[in-house]
């Protein structure tokens, strides 16, 4: 099936449900390799367990494709100052939820509670800040069903899927903001910056980072 072997085939069906996906996302470690951007296949992604957002989004969109739901994927478009992010997105009861690979304690998953895709993409807008606080998501575009590459063989192909990446930048992105909006915005507290220090991975660690949460 899709070009996958046995034992691809074996690890993927198990993950039955978007949070299995989720789960089996998060025990991935993190692809640190900056020295050369890569844009990895579902196999090479298993082959070479680790992978960043793209990469985690399309494993993840295979896996619900596998369940026989779209392999969809979207993408949030940063202003300059920050990193875009893919996410794969799914539909239960007609509320949409996401998958999504990231090494930061937020933009993670969407539990399957939103009314329209610009409602989910909505969630993480106030989570989208960088160092200084500044919020800095500014477009979305519509889910993209990735079998529309199934003839360039996006789930065994052993080079990189830039195809893929290189059409959702192209793809028709809408604004969440107006230039009013952005103006008034409020910079994100001390707290809320902080938060962005805890990472799920670090550069040679093969397991997640343990956090010792303290309630007062």
């Amino acid at each position: 099936m899709f070009g996958l072997n046995k034992k691809e085939l074996r690890i993927l069906k198990r993950l039955n449900t978007p949070k299995k996906i989720q789960d089996f996302l998060n025990k991935i470690p993190i692809n640190f390799d900056y020295r050369k951007d890569t844009c990895m296949s579902p196999r090479v992604v298993l082959r070479k367990n680790k992978c960043h957002c793209i990469e985690g989004a399309i494993l993840a969109a295979l896996c619900l494709r596998l369940q026989g739901k779209p392999s969809l994927i979207l993408d949030l478009e940063a202003n300059k100052r920050d990193y875009d992010h893919v996410i794969a997105v799914f539909k239960e009861d007609g509320k949409w939820g996401a998958v999504s690979k990231t090494n930061h304690a937020v933009l993670k998953y969407r539990d399957p509670i939103y009314n329209s895709i610009r409602e989910l993409v909505m969630s993480y807008f106030h989570e989208y800040n960088d160092k200084k606080g500044r919020k800095n998501l500014r477009k979305y575009s519509l889910p993209v069903d990735l079998g529309k590459f199934d003839r360039k063989n996006w789930v065994t192909n052993e080079n990189d899927l830039w195809f893929i990446a290189n059409y959702l930048v192209k793809v028709k992105h809408y604004n969440l903001i107006n230039k009013k909006q952005i103006f008034n915005l409020r910079k994100s507290d001390k707290i809320e910056i902080e938060k962005d220090k805890l990472v799920e991975w670090r550069i040679g660690n093969k397991k997640p980072n343990k956090f010792k949460i303290e309630v007062y």
